[in-house]
């Protein structure tokens, strides 16, 4: 059997960052790099769209694996460590049904409400 993929080790590791940025013992030039790699891993917007051919899915290939390697030379490795160990117990968690179901419900009330508003006789 073969071992994690690739977008899973990368999960992980921005998640250990964003834990990591977050602890007292994090040097505070690595809290930002690490706060800004974790904003732009989880952040919906890249700096290259990824519906562009090869290059939108690149930016993500290398961007956020270059700075997980920068803060990871910034922090002390036992800190890192400790949270690379928590991001991974956490992403065996199962998933849960019922966070998923109260997403969806509030983006379909919000998309309910701009129906409301945009459909509404303005004359």
């Amino acid at each position: 059997m073969s071992g994690p993929s690739l977008a899973h080790r990368i999960r992980v590791e921005a998640h250990a960052v964003w834990l990591a940025a977050r602890d007292r013992r994090t040097p505070i030039a690595a809290k930002f790099v690490g706060l800004l790699i974790a904003a732009y891993a989880l952040s919906p917007i890249d700096l290259i769209p990824d519906f562009i051919p090869v290059l939108g899915l690149v930016d993500d290939a290398v961007l956020i694996p270059l700075g997980i390697w920068l803060f990871e030379r910034l922090v002390p490795k036992d800190v890192m460590a400790e949270h690379r160990a928590a991001a991974e117990i956490a992403a065996e968690r199962p998933v849960s049904l019922w966070g998923i179901a109260i997403v969806a419900a509030i983006w379909l009330l919000a998309a309910w409400a701009v129906w409301s508003l945009v459909s509404v006789d303005w004359d």
